[in-house]
């Protein structure tokens, strides 16, 4: 639910009663994966989504029921052969759906969805399956390790799912953990179902240039927090970057060297002017971020190469580089341009090839690592 966090805050705010669906758990191929959440208030008001239309009429009426009857229940939705016009996943996938009433008191859920709305990191631990009287139940960790609310079990049952669920938000991670009633890891016990919320990963565009400003509108689009930086005054301004959530007016690699980047940080360079290339993209090469990129032609990509290795740049580290930057789209204008760009970040993100889906024998929903039950890994953009 914290991935709505956003929209649903006001109502939080107003004290409004509303209920929350959130895909606990995937199977197979989901248009949606763990933490995808859809609320429904009293009035009926529908925020979020579950699966992107597959289910959606038959959670609403979950959410509905929840409403009424203050129950929490957990509901799976699958393709069925035998009734294919039972409500359903027609990609073929599973996905298990909690529901849960929030009320108008401010129970952990409620100041979590606030925290998450203020960009705060928050881990959200909730009973997904269990005895009866402890699903729904939900701890609020933080990262100094403090907790808001209980799981109402075990008195080491909190101790433990708070110790696994600031783990997980130390890494940026969504996804399941079992624990026993009496707060020991194993199996066939209480499965809970941990939400991090960790601040917005970072997009730095270097370069004020007209393509830059399309670029800042799909890093937004996204779900980056945007930063552009150029050591002109008269390019990079308000006026030019209203969308920006940060104008920097500095060289790009003096800017670098002194800000914050992290694993999830994607860098793109658009200036195309070796004067400012060079010095940024050999700090950038050197740097654990997510996404080093540069514009360029192919002859500018190759003498930006030569000059890089002259600047001690290794062959290793030059393979970290993008450049040309974009997938081959065929672009031509700014916005088509951006396409390009974003395109290339979110396929080397998720593991994605690039080719049209008509010619992929992949899953069409699948991640780059894989691996267990509804992990999701600290790439993820909020």
């Amino acid at each position: 639910m914290l991935d709505i966090a956003e929209e649903l805050n006001p109502w939080v705010e107003e004290g409004r009663d509303f209920a929350v669906a959130t895909v606990v758990a995937v199977d197979g191929s989901a248009p949606r994966g763990p933490g995808a959440a859809l609320a429904v208030d009293a009035h009926g008001t529908v925020i979020g989504s579950v699966s992107g239309g597959c289910v959606e009429g038959a959670v609403y009426e979950l959410c509905v029921q929840a409403l009424q009857d203050g129950r929490t229940v957990r509901e799976r939705f699958g393709y069925s052969d035998d009734d294919a016009f039972a409500v359903g996943l027609t990609c073929g996938g599973v996905i298990d759906v909690l529901v849960t009433p929030v009320g108008a008191q401010a129970p952990p859920l409620r100041v979590g969805v606030s925290a998450a709305a203020r960009k705060e990191a928050v881990a959200l631990a909730r009973v997904a399956r269990g005895p009866g009287d402890l699903l729904g139940r939900a701890l609020l960790v933080r990262p100094d390790g403090s907790c808001e609310g209980g799981l109402g079990g075990h008195p080491d049952l909190d101790r433990t799912a708070a110790a696994e669920a600031r783990a997980m938000l130390d890494t940026g991670r969504t996804g399941t953990v079992e624990i026993a009633e009496d707060g020991s890891r194993c199996r066939d016990g209480v499965t809970l179902f941990v939400e991090s919320r960790v601040p917005p990963p970072r997009m730095i565009v270097f370069g004020a240039v007209d393509f830059a400003t399309a670029l800042v509108r799909a890093g937004r689009f996204l779900g980056y927090h945007v930063t552009v930086c150029d050591a002109r005054p008269v390019f990079a301004t308000r006026a030019r970057f209203p969308d920006a959530d940060e104008l920097v007016v500095d060289w790009p690699h003096r800017y670098l060297r002194r800000t914050e980047t992290d694993e999830r940080t994607v860098l793109c360079v658009l200036t195309h002017d070796t004067r400012f290339d060079v010095p940024v993209l050999t700090t950038a090469l050197r740097l654990p971020v997510a996404f080093v990129g540069a514009m360029g032609s192919r002859r500018t990509h190759e003498d930006r190469s030569r000059r890089l290795r002259e600047a001690g740049i290794t062959e290793g580290e030059l393979t970290r580089l993008r450049s040309p930057i974009g997938l081959d789209l065929g672009a031509r204008t700014p916005e088509e341009t951006a396409l390009s760009i974003t395109a290339e970040i979110v396929a080397l993100r998720r593991g994605g090839t690039g080719l049209p889906l008509t010619d992929s024998r992949v899953p069409i929903h699948h991640d780059a690592a894989g691996g267990e039950e509804g992990k999701t890994h600290s790439w993820t953009a909020a």
